[in-house]
């Protein structure tokens, strides 16, 4: 035994047999204990879970007809975790090259590649938000929200979250984060900087040289930096999918077939690139109802991110709907996707198609999103469209509008380039057609816009408000004054407060109130009076004068009171009850201004008041007095507290200088002026106040939505009714709001009548666009002033080409000389206070700091426009003033205004028609008149003859066909009997 133990050969045994016991021991091991594991890690490296992208609700017009449906198209897409890193650079930059040798792509990042430079697309779309909001520069997000709130009286005591609602109650949704007070779009960019810790002041050319090293992104030095950026782009797009890395990553949608052909036969060349077919959004009517459907955009803001990603599970990449029905009703559109499982060779190219039955596995089919019905009749919508876009283009050179209904002729005005129509069922608030004009191509927006076709969509001059915006839902957004279509309600009101309609007052051209004239259209025009006027002549010729009269129950001929008692309170209060006061129940975001009231007026006095004095304090008081903010905010609240007792103007003087301002009387006296002629004076509420909201002008500020549902209201016999534009969602109709009944003391049918008299009596304002019409409309025609002018696309080379009118002693060398020391001195000292910051650890000052350079990025003079203006002043001793500069602007025509109902007797429908810079409120006229045509499928008297005499010779042709017909099976039958047999 013991030299068997002792035997090599016996030694040799034992090894064997504990190498395979402990052999045997790790396979139970793997096959036993973590054989689940390892199977799964198999599976997962043959399977693939693919998603399936649910059919997204379709959206249909009253009729059936797809707006917004969805068709297959080819997509390209990564699946990554079949791609070695050594191919991943060839095959990033093959399959951009086929996909589009231009590099429009759907991946993305905040650096963007343009005209051989990079650029950070959030700077470009700050600017471009803040001069669609009325800020020319660049301005601190805490100002804008500060002005905001000012702006709109919103109170301080508001947190910032009851805020938000109440602006986008108003139409008004802040791109600004409360955390950090900075723009959604800065974050944004930050973020990304930060996630790959390169510094949030550098250039985009510097962030993306520092990307090229990254260490999970590092590209080889033999590429360009578009080539680089190409590869960076996809490999950004990997990263985003975090512990998601298994799904595909979708880097281009709605390929051509050629070149969707193309990439799956090089597929051997491009491993982990597939093309699948998945629905893409389509709307088949282009811009047509493009302001209702909305459009698709990327996840991108911090709501949306909560709204989706977060609380319903959507992807980081996922398109949604931003606006319109296409965005309020995304949950219910968007349906629920599904997935497969897909089995994959080494290459990952693939094998086979998995079902239930092999592996285990369940594969889920997707469920559909819920289709939406709306009221719009897209016919209609698409005529309309058409017949607006035909009445622009002849107002801008005074042609002539061709209709089968009449021709019209229009007086030339070149900036009529926008406008909207909006059509209403009087019955049931439904809208029958909401047109803007100019409009945009919704496909655009299916997979993502590039940057460039959305610089397309923009405002040739961005700083001018009236330029034509095709993103902007003028219907229901813009909401201006609306001349003499308010005059409806300045008769009810009165009407409603014991006036007599028949009751006859002389309407002597204009009233002189101090210093003020207020005159009659007529009288301004041709110095001529309308004389004796009731109620509905005073509509059918649109008298000022009369509803001067009627809205303070004043006879000012007569110089003695009318029989009934009549004010400004009232006469708002009578304009909230026809919903102007509101949102109008539409399900698309909508701008509502409110009605004017005296204490929003005082409000908006002192806003301007206090933003006046924080740009001109510094010129009138000492410099150790303005570096210092509480003193500079103390003085300012002082004066502001002046206002209402209004003091002399020598008395004004006097208490600035106790302030401390320049002793200089006449240095001082520029101020006192100021204040006191430009805001103490204003903030009382006179006569000429009442005189102004009672003709539609002042403080009124409404959307041609807000028209349509007053003009609804009259013609329905005062109904208020919410309007809609959805008729049912997944086939259930939409529960309507309750109804609100305003008329009941019977007199809206004298406000009807008068309304008649416009289009069919002989001085109406609307006759001529009417003439022959089948039907009886009634209407009014109103015009509207824009305040200002037109700021010019280039401020700089508006001041040099004009500066020897503006300042004719002052060269263009001196000038651009002064303003390049602005400039620097502006940029400087921002610069300085910046730096300074960092070696300061106390909060107080740390504030201070941040408050000066609020208030210098709060003076505007941080772009060569401003700076140049400031520099006009300071070369003239403050003898130029802005109205100085601004003298040679092109000014704004009026806002031509026009509404509408029909048939008379029992009205449907209303129709209300606003063309910005339009001139004169019946150039809409034709546009409603061929809105009604269509509606109630009218034909000429000519076209009824020629459908008569078409049934006529269909009859004749029939009845030939028979005796033919006839003849021939008489001649067929033996012995002509056949046929009666």
């Amino acid at each position: 035994m013991l030299n068997k133990l002792k035997s090599r050969d016996y030694h040799i045994i034992i090894a064997f047999s504990l190498v395979f016991l402990i052999l045997l021991a790790k396979l139970a091991i793997i096959t036993i204990a973590q054989g689940e594991y390892y199977k799964e890690e198999a599976l997962n490296k043959m399977l693939k879970k693919i998603p399936i992208v649910a059919k997204r609700g379709e959206i249909r017009d009253v009729n059936g007809k797809i707006l917004a449906g969805n068709i297959p198209a080819f997509t390209v897409n990564l699946l990554n975790s079949s791609l070695t890193t050594k191919d991943f650079d060839n095959v990033a930059i093959s399959v951009f090259d086929l996909l589009d040798p231009n590099g429009e792509y759907e991946l993305s990042m905040p650096i963007v590649y343009e005209n051989g430079h990079f650029i950070y697309s959030a700077d470009e779309r700050i600017l471009q938000w803040l001069n669609e909001n009325g800020y020319e520069d660049y301005v601190d997000a805490q100002v804008v929200y500060d002005d905001i709130k000012e702006r709109e009286n919103i109170s301080s005591e508001l947190d910032y979250f009851e805020v938000q609602r109440f602006l986008l109650l108003k139409g008004i949704n802040l791109p600004i984060s409360v955390k950090s007070m900075k723009y959604l779009q800065e974050l944004e960019k930050d973020r990304f900087l930060e996630e790959f810790n390169i510094e949030t002041d550098l250039s985009a050319e510097e962030a993306f040289k520092k990307l090229r090293e990254y260490k999970s992104f590092k590209v080889s030095e033999e590429y360009d930096d578009y080539t680089a950026y190409k590869i960076i782009m996809l490999r950004y797009a990997v990263k985003q999918k975090g512990y998601r890395k298994y799904e595909p990553i979708r880097i281009s949608s709605n390929v051509d077939k050629e070149r969707a052909v193309k990439i799956e036969e090089m597929s051997m060349d491009l491993p982990g690139i597939s093309v699948d077919v998945e629905p893409i959004r389509y709307y088949p009517y282009k811009e047509q109802a493009a302001h209702v459907l909305g459009y698709m955009g990327k996840i991108s803001t911090e709501g949306e991110i909560e709204k989706y990603v977060k609380e319903n599970k959507y992807l980081r990449s996922d398109i949604i709907g931003k606006v319109g029905i296409e965005g309020n009703y995304e949950l219910d559109l968007r349906g629920e996707n599904g997935f497969k499982y897909i089995e994959v060779d080494v290459y990952g190219q693939l094998v086979r198609n998995l079902n239930e039955s092999v592996y285990g596995i369940a594969n889920k089919a997707s469920k559909a999103g819920k289709d939406i019905d709306l009221t719009i009749d897209i016919d209609i919508q698409k005529n309309t469209y058409e017949n607006l876009e035909k009445a622009l283009k002849a107002i801008q050179v005074g042609g002539t509008y061709k209709s089968k209904w009449g021709d019209y002729k229009y007086q030339p005005y070149p900036k009529a380039e926008s406008g909207a129509v909006v059509a209403v069922n009087v019955k049931t608030g439904e809208i029958i057609t909401l047109v803007n004009y100019p409009s945009y191509d919704v496909n655009l927006f299916s997979t993502g816009i590039s940057l460039q076709n959305w610089r397309d969509l923009q405002p040739d001059n961005v700083r001018n408000p009236l330029a034509p915006r095709p993103l902007y839902n003028t219907a229901t957004r813009t909401a201006v004054q609306p001349g003499s279509t308010y005059k409806m309600i300045t008769g009810f009101a009165a009407l409603e407060e014991g006036l007599d309609p028949y009751l006859k007052i002389f309407s002597d051209g204009y009233i002189d109130i101090g210093n003020n004239r207020f005159g009659c259209w007529l009288w301004n025009t041709y110095r001529a009076k309308h004389g004796p006027t009731n109620l509905f002549e005073a509509i059918e010729v649109s008298c000022n004068y009369y509803m001067y009269n009627i809205s303070t129950g004043y006879n000012h001929y007569k110089d003695e009171p009318l029989d009934f008692d009549m004010d400004t309170k009232k006469l708002l209060e009578y304009t909230k009850k026809f919903g102007l006061n509101d949102p109008t129940g539409i399900e698309i975001s909508e701008s509502v201004k409110g009605v004017p009231d005296p204490e929003k007026k005082r409000k908006m006095i002192i806003w301007g008041l206090e933003r006046k004095l924080d740009r001109v304090l510094d010129e009138y008081f000492p410099e150790e007095m303005m570096n210092n903010e509480k003193t500079k905010e103390n003085i300012k609240s002082t004066i502001v507290s002046w206002a209402d007792e209004n003091p002399s103007r020598g008395t004004l003087i006097r208490r600035l200088i106790e302030l401390g301002a320049n002793d200089d009387y006449y240095i001082v006296q520029n101020l006192a002026d100021i204040i006191k002629y430009d805001y103490f004076t204003q903030l009382k509420w006179f006569k000429g106040d009442t005189f102004n909201l009672a003709i539609g002008q002042g403080g009124h500020q409404y959307t041609p939505i807000q028209m349509a549902r007053y003009i609804a209201t009259v013609a329905n016999d005062g109904y208020l009714k919410p309007l809609s534009i959805i008729k049912s969602v997944d086939s259930v109709e939409l529960v309507k709001e309750e109804t609100e009944f305003i008329n009941q003391n019977d007199n809206m049918k004298f406000i009807r009548q008068a309304m008649l008299r416009v289009i069919n009596g002989k001085s109406g304002t609307a006759r001529t666009a009417f003439v022959d019409f089948p039907i009886q409309a009634a209407g009014k025609t109103g015009t509207a002033e824009k305040d200002g002018r037109i700021p010019p696309k280039d401020e700089v080379k508006y001041i040099l080409s004009n500066l020897r009118r503006i300042a004719p002693y002052i060269s263009k060398d001196a000038l651009q000389e002064k303003t390049d020391e602005i400039l620097k001195n502006r940029h400087g000292e921002i610069s300085s206070l910046q730096l300074s910051k960092k070696e300061i650890t106390d909060e107080e000052e740390l504030n201070k700091i941040d408050e000066k350079i609020v208030n210098l990025v709060k003076s505007g003079y941080l772009t060569e426009r401003s700076s140049m203006r400031e520099a006009l002043k300071i070369l003239s001793n403050d003898k130029i003033t802005n109205e100085d500069i601004d003298q040679f602007r092109d000014t704004y025509d009026n806002y031509a205004w026009f509404v509408s109902f029909a048939p008379y007797d029992d009205p449907e429908i209303a129709v209300v028609v606003m063309i910005p810079q339009g001139g004169h409120g019946g150039y809409g006229a034709p546009v409603a008149r061929d809105l009604m045509a269509d509606y109630f499928k009218l034909k000429t008297q000519e076209e009824v003859e020629q459908e008569k005499i078409a049934k006529e010779a269909e009859r004749i042709a029939k009845e030939q066909e028979q005796l033919n017909q006839e003849q021939q099976l008489e001649e067929t039958s033996p012995d002509g009997q056949a046929v009666a047999e």
